[in-house]
C-alpha cells in the first residue's frame, strides 16, 4: 500500500482539473460524440425517470448532469457537485444556456467528505469520477447515506487500456519520454479501478446490492494526429504536470513523439484518429 496524503492528494487534484476546465469547454463536443453514450446508459442502470431527484457525483462541466436534468425535467432535481470550482463555473455556464438552472443544482466538494442530505436521491451517477477517491470507501459510504432505500447508483470507470489502442501507446510514450514511473499500488488514477472482482467488493463492503457489470467501447474521433496531441495536451491535467518542468524544446520533441505514435492510428480513408476504451459500468441499489 502507499501512503497517501488525502488532502494534498485532493488540493493538487483541484488544482489540476482548475486549469483544464476552460479547455474542457473547448473539446465539449469531441468529448461528447463518444461519452454521451456512457452518459445514457448511466441514466437507464439508475432508471432515472420524470420528476427523479438526482445526484451527479464529479459532473465535471456538466455530465451526466445535464442529460439527466433533461431527462427528470421541470418536476425534478438534479445536484451536481465537484471538487474543481472552474469545471463547475463552466457547467453553470452550459446549464444556464440549455434553460436548466432551476433543474440543476451546483455544489462544490470532493466526493468522500461533502455534505449531502441523507435519504434524498431516488439515483445518484458517477462517470469518471470514483477512480480518482485517495478513501473509495468513504466515497461510497457518502453516496450510499444519501441514496433512498430502494435508490440506484449507477457509474462509470476506466477499463486498463488494451496495449494495442492510442490509449495505450500514448501512456507508454509520455511515461517513457519524461521517465516517469507508474504509480504504485493503490495510487487513485484513471485505471485505478479496472479489476471488475475488487471493483464490486468495494460496492458490497458498502452496502450496495443487487450488482451488475457492463462494458462499453468509447471512442473519441480527432480529425488528425495533431489534432489529437493538441486535446490530450490541453485537457489532461496530470500530463501539463509531467511537462512542466521540461523545457520548450523538450516539450516539442514529447508532444512531437505522441503526434508520430499517433499516425499509426490513422484511418487511411478519412485521415482522422480514434482514442479508444472500453467504460466498466456499474450499477447496484441501496
Amino acid at each position: 500500500m502507499t501512503t497517501l496524503d488525502s488532502e494534498q492528494y485532493k488540493e493538487a487534484e483541484r488544482q489540476s482539473w482548475d486549469s483544464v476546465a476552460n479547455n474542457w469547454q473547448k473539446w465539449w463536443k469531441t468529448i461528447e460524440r463518444g461519452a454521451e453514450k456512457v452518459s445514457r446508459r448511466l441514466i437507464e442502470l439508475a432508471e432515472v425517470k420524470p420528476g427523479s431527484r438526482v445526484l451527479d457525483s464529479a459532473t465535471g462541466i456538466g455530465e451526466p448532469a445535464i442529460t439527466a436534468a433533461n431527462r427528470v425535467g421541470s418536476n425534478g432535481h438534479v445536484l451536481a457537485t465537484d471538487i474543481s470550482p472552474q469545471m463547475i463555473s463552466v457547467a453553470k455556464q452550459r446549464a444556464i444556456s440549455l434553460g436548466l438552472q432551476n433543474v440543476i443544482e451546483f455544489k462544490e466538494g470532493d466526493i468522500e467528505t461533502i455534505e449531502l442530505p441523507s435519504s434524498t436521491f431516488d439515483a445518484v451517477l458517477c462517470r469518471w469520477g470514483l477512480m480518482f477517491l485517495p478513501d473509495l470507501k468513504a466515497g461510497l459510504s457518502n453516496i450510499y447515506q444519501s441514496l433512498k432505500p430502494s435508490g440506484h447508483f449507477a457509474a462509470a470507470v476506466w477499463a486498463s487500456p488494451d496495449q494495442a489502442t492510442l490509449s495505450a501507446t500514448t501512456m507508454n510514450i509520455i511515461m517513457k519520454e519524461t521517465n516517469s514511473k507508474p504509480p504504485p499500488p493503490g495510487t487513485p488514477g484513471p485505471f485505478s479501478l479496472s479489476d471488475e472482482n475488487s471493483l464490486k467488493n468495494s460496492f458490497v463492503i458498502s452496502g450496495f446490492k443487487n450488482l451488475s457489470i457492463e462494458r462499453m467501447n468509447v471512442s473519441f474521433d480527432f480529425d488528425s494526429p495533431d489534432d489529437f496531441t493538441t486535446y490530450i495536451t490541453e485537457t489532461a491535467g496530470p500530463l501539463q504536470k509531467m511537462l512542466a518542468n521540461q523545457t520548450i524544446e523538450r516539450k516539442r520533441e514529447i508532444l512531437k513523439a505522441v503526434t508520430e505514435g499517433a499516425q499509426k492510428y490513422v484511418d487511411n480513408n478519412t485521415g482522422k484518429v480514434s482514442f479508444e476504451n472500453e467504460a466498466i459500468l456499474i450499477a447496484s441499489k441501496k
